[in-house]
C-alpha cells in the first residue's frame, strides 16, 4: 500500500505482531556539505567597502576579503528588489515578474511584484533535501499590498521555503523605530532606542539565535542564511559612538576623496592600473563650488553613512564571531555583497529626509545649518548628495537605477575556509559575473541538479552561470580562465545594457523620451573598466551586434514592454480584490496591529475624514502614521483634541478650544486637499466643528513606517513622549478617502484663496 507519496516497505497484517514496521530514512546532506550565509547590503556600492578601495572602517569584510576571493566584476540588476529576486532565484528578474520594486503590479508580467511560482528560490530548492532555512532582514519581494495582517500570505518569506523569518516587508524602514515582521506576523520592536535600540544589531541578534538553536537540536542539518540588512539604505542611521568616530572624516570633500579612492583600488588589485576615472556624473558639482552650509551638510551626510556601514561591519563580526564560537566557520561559505550602486535618491545637495526625493522635492537648504546633529539620529531620514554617491561608486559613472557601471558593479566576497584552498586567500577575481550566478554556484557545490518541479509546479531554467570555477587558483589570470558567463543583459527604467566577451553596449535613457531617441555608447569593458572611452564611432559594426543582441536577450526573458522612463504603469495601480487598497472606505475595529502604509490609507494623496468612536478616561494618541521625520497623528493633549501635521519638520497644529468630555464620544478629522497643493482642515467632536484651518505643505508620500491605532511607538510629535497609549478604549475608527481636488475645481479654488495661493 502507500501512504502520502512513498511506498510503504514494510508489512500490514491485522495485528502488529504480524506486521512489520519500516520508517522511511530521512534526507540529509552528505556530511561535508557547506552551511551558507548569503550576506547582502542594500546601495553599499563597490567603493564604500575598505577591502575595495573604500574609506569606511569595515575590518570584517576585510577579514572575510583576506580570508576568501574578492570579485571585482560582479553584477547587479541596479535595483533592490530585482537583484533579490535574481539571488534568490538564479533567474533574471523580468522572467520572474520583479523588473523593478514589488510596490507595483503594472499588469503585465514581468512586474507582479512577486516572483513567479515557476521560480523557486534557493530555500525551496535546499528545504526538501533536509536543510533549515532563515531569512533575516528586508524582503521587499512580496506585493507590498500583501503586506498587512491579512495576507495573503503566499509571496512571504516562510512560504518562499524560509522556515523562520524576522525582518521588515519594506523597501527600507526607520532603524531606531522599524516596522518589524517575526514569520508572518507582524510584531512590536524588543528595545526603545533610548535602550540602544538599532535594527542592526538586532537582526544579527536573531540570526545568531536562530544558528545557534539549530546547531543545539539538530546538528545534522546544514543551515541556509540569508541575511538581507536595511543598511546601508536611507535612511543613514547608526549609534552616537560611530557618529561621532567620522566626526569631520570627509571635510576634504568628495573631490579628493574620489581620487584616493581611485588610487587605492590600483593599489589592491580591484582595478587595472590603466583605468581612468570617470567624470563627474551630469549635477555633481566641484566641491569647492558649495558654499559653507552645503559642504557642512554634505559632510555630516556622508559621515551618517559611513558611520552606518562601520556599524554593519561589526554586526557581521559579531555574526563571524558566533560561528567560529561553536564551530561552524570553517564549514561555511559566505558570500557577501550588494544589491546595486550608491543610491542617487538623495538628489544634488542631500536630504534629511529621503521622502523629498520620493515627492519631487530639493532639500530647503536654508534651514539645514540648524539641524547638522540631527543627521543619523532618529531625527533625520537622511541620505547623502550625488557627489558622495560617485565616490561610492569609483570609478564609475552614475548610480543606482542606472545600467552604467556606477550602477550595476557592486562588491561581492566568497569565503569557505574548508572550500576555497587557503593559497588563494585575499586575491581578486576579474571574471564577469552576475548575481544571478550565486544560485548555480551553490548547487553545484552542494552537488545538486536544479529541481524540475517544486510544489507540483514545473520550473523555468536557471539563467545564471556558476562562478565555483574561479575559486582555482589559475583563475588569478583572467586570460587564463576567462569568465564561463556567456552574456548578460541588463535593463531598468529604460536604461539598457548588454555584455558579452568583453565588450558592453549601455545607453542612458531621459524619461519622456523615446527609446528610438537613445544613444548607444560601445566599451571594451575588459580593457575599460571604468566605461570611459566610447568606441561607438569607431566600432559602429561591433555596436550594431551588440544592440541587436540587446534585444535577442530582452526578448528571450520577458523584458516587454519596457517602461520608457515615465513609470506610467508602474503607477498606474491597479485595486486588487482582497487587499486594503482596493477600497476607499476603512473600517477598523482596535485594537488593530500596526499597519504597513501601503496597507492603510492614502493620508497623503488623497482627501480624507476620519471618525473615532471612543470611550475618553484621559489623553493618548488615537491615530498616527510616519515618524518624527514626516507623518501625521490624531491626540488628546490635557483633555483637547489635537491634529498634528508634520511635513518634514514643519509642523502644524489644530486643536479644539474646549476640553473633551470623559466617557463615550466620537471625534472626527477632515482634512481636503487640493492635487499637489494645499489641504483645509477641520477638527469634530461629535457634530461640531471645534478647529479649522489650511495645512500649507502635504507630502503625497509620507513614510516607510506604518499607522498604528491607539499608539505611537514611532513617535511622530515631539509634544508627546512615545509610546503615549490612549487612556481609554477606542471602539471603531472609519476613514473615508477621495482623491484630491484638482486646481480649477471650485472647491480647490476656496482652499486656495483660504490658503493665499492664488
Amino acid at each position: 500500500m502507500t501512504k502520502g507519496t512513498e511506498a510503504f516497505q514494510g508489512k500490514i497484517a491485522r495485528t502488529v505482531a504480524d506486521s512489520e514496521p519500516w520508517w522511511p530514512e530521512p534526507e540529509l546532506p552528505p556530511p561535508g556539505t557547506p552551511n551558507i550565509v548569503m550576506i547582502l547590503m542594500d546601495d553599499t556600492g563597490i567603493a564604500h567597502l575598505n577591502c575595495f578601495g573604500g574609506p569606511v572602517d569595515t575590518p570584517n569584510f576585510d577579514r572575510l576579503a583576506n580570508g576568501g576571493l574578492r570579485f571585482a566584476n560582479f553584477h547587479t540588476t541596479a535595483l533592490c528588489s530585482p537583484s533579490r529576486a535574481c539571488l534568490l532565484t538564479g533567474r533574471n528578474h523580468h522572467a520572474v515578474g520583479m523588473r523593478a520594486i514589488s510596490n507595483f503590479d503594472t499588469g503585465f508580467p514581468n512586474m507582479r511584484g512577486r516572483i513567479a511560482p515557476e521560480a523557486a528560490t534557493i530555500a525551496e530548492m535546499l528545504g526538501p533535501r533536509g536543510w533549515s532555512t532563515f531569512c533575516v532582514g528586508k524582503w521587499h519581494l512580496a506585493p507590498i499590498m500583501e503586506a498587512s495582517t491579512a495576507g495573503p500570505f503566499h509571496n512571504w518569506p516562510l512560504q518562499k521555503g524560509f522556515d523562520r523569518f524576522y525582518g521588515f516587508m519594506q523597501g527600507e524602514t526607520d532603524h531606531f523605530h522599524p516596522d518589524l515582521c517575526a514569520d508572518n506576523h507582524p510584531i512590536d520592536q524588543p528595545a526603545a532606542p533610548e535602550n540602544g535600540y538599532h535594527l542592526s544589531e538586532d537582526l544579527v541578534d536573531q540570526a545568531i539565535s536562530m544558528i545557534r538553536n539549530k546547531h543545539s537540536l539538530v546538528p545534522e542539518k546544514p543551515f541556509l542564511l540569508y541575511l538581507p540588512f536595511g543598511a546601508t539604505h536611507a535612511p543613514h542611521h547608526a549609534p552616537d559612538c560611530y557618529l561621532e568616530k567620522y566626526r569631520g572624516f570627509f571635510d576634504e570633500g568628495w573631490d579628493v576623496w574620489r581620487d584616493r579612492v581611485h588610487k587605492k583600488q590600483i593599489e589592491l588589485g580591484i582595478i587595472p592600473a590603466d583605468t581612468d576615472l570617470a567624470p563627474r556624473n551630469p549635477g555633481v558639482r566641484p566641491w569647492d563650488d558649495l558654499d559653507e552650509t552645503e559642504q557642512a551638510f554634505a559632510c555630516r551626510l556622508q559621515e551618517a553613512f559611513a558611520a552606518m556601514l562601520d556599524h554593519t561591519d561589526a554586526q557581521i563580526g559579531r555574526l563571524l564571531d558566533s560561528l567560529e564560537r561553536i564551530g561552524l566557520a570553517d564549514d561555511t561559505l559566505v558570500f557577501a555583497m550588494s544589491d546595486n550602486g550608491a543610491s542617487q535618491e538623495g538628489n544634488d545637495t542631500g536630504v534629511l529626509d529621503e521622502f523629498r526625493y520620493f515627492n519631487g522635492l530639493q532639500e530647503d537648504m536654508s534651514s539645514v545649518a540648524d539641524r547638522l546633529d540631527d543627521i543619523g539620529t532618529r531625527r533625520s531620514h537622511s541620505n547623502y548628495p550625488w557627489g558622495w554617491a560617485q565616490v561610492g561608486n569609483t570609478p564609475a559613472k552614475r548610480y543606482k537605477q542606472n545600467t552604467h557601471g556606477g550602477g550595476v558593479r557592486d562588491p561581492l566576497i566568497v569565503s569557505w575556509p574548508n572550500g576555497i584552498d587557503a593559497s588563494v586567500n585575499g586575491q581578486v577575481r576579474h571574471q564577469f559575473h552576475h548575481i544571478t550566478d550565486i544560485v548555480p554556484t551553490v548547487l553545484e557545490i552542494c552537488g545538486y541538479d536544479a529541481p524540475e518541479s517544486v510544489k507540483g509546479i514545473a520550473q523555468m531554467p536557471i539563467d545564471g552561470t556558476s562562478l565555483a570555477y574561479a575559486f582555482a587558483p589559475e583563475a588569478a589570470d583572467r586570460d587564463a580562465v576567462p569568465s564561463r558567463k556567456p552574456v548578460q543583459y541588463f535593463e531598468m527604467f529604460g536604461h539598457r545594457g548588454i555584455w558579452s566577451d568583453g565588450w558592453k553596449a549601455v545607453t542612458y535613457h531621459t524619461p519622456g523620451t523615446s527609446l528610438e531617441e537613445d544613444q548607444w555608447e560601445l566599451y571594451h569593458l575588459d580593457n575599460d573598466y571604468s566605461e570611459c572611452h566610447d568606441l561607438a564611432d569607431a566600432e559602429p559594426e561591433k555596436l550594431a551586434e551588440m544592440v541587436e543582441l540587446f534585444w535577442t536577450e530582452a526578448e528571450r526573458h520577458g523584458v516587454f514592454p519596457i517602461d520608457a522612463g515615465e513609470m506610467r504603469a508602474m503607477f498606474a495601480g491597479h485595486p486588487v480584490p482582497g487587499t486594503p487598497r482596493a477600497r476607499d472606505t476603512f473600517v477598523y475595529y482596535p485594537p488593530v496591529e500596526r499597519i504597513d502604509p501601503d496597507a492603510s490609507p492614502s493620508f497623503g494623496a488623497r482627501s480624507w475624514t476620519l471618525r473615532a468612536d471612543l470611550d475618553r478616561v484621559g489623553d493618548g494618541v488615537i491615530l498616527a502614521t510616519g515618524s518624527v521625520n514626516n507623518g501625521l497623528s490624531i491626540y488628546v493633549q490635557e483633555g483637547h483634541l489635537v491634529y498634528e501635521h508634520n511635513n518634514f519638520g514643519s509642523r502644524t497644529f489644530l486643536r479644539s478650544l474646549d476640553k473633551l468630555p470623559s466617557g463615550p464620544l466620537t471625534v472626527g478629522v477632515d482634512q481636503q486637499r487640493i492635487k499637489r497643493g494645499p489641504a483645509a482642515t477641520r477638527l469634530w467632536v461629535g457634530d461640531d466643528m471645534v478647529a479649522e484651518g489650511v495645512i500649507g505643505d502635504l507630502s503625497v508620500m509620507i513614510s516607510s513606517i506604518g499607522m498604528t491605532i491607539g499608539s505611537n511607538p514611532s513617535g511622530v510629535s515631539d509634544a508627546y513622549a512615545t509610546p503615549f497609549a490612549f487612556d481609554g478604549s477606542i471602539d471603531r475608527v472609519v476613514i473615508d478617502t477621495e482623491r484630491a481636488l484638482r486646481p480649477e475645481d471650485e472647491a480647490a479654488a476656496e482652499i486656495r484663496a483660504a490658503y493665499g495661493t492664488q
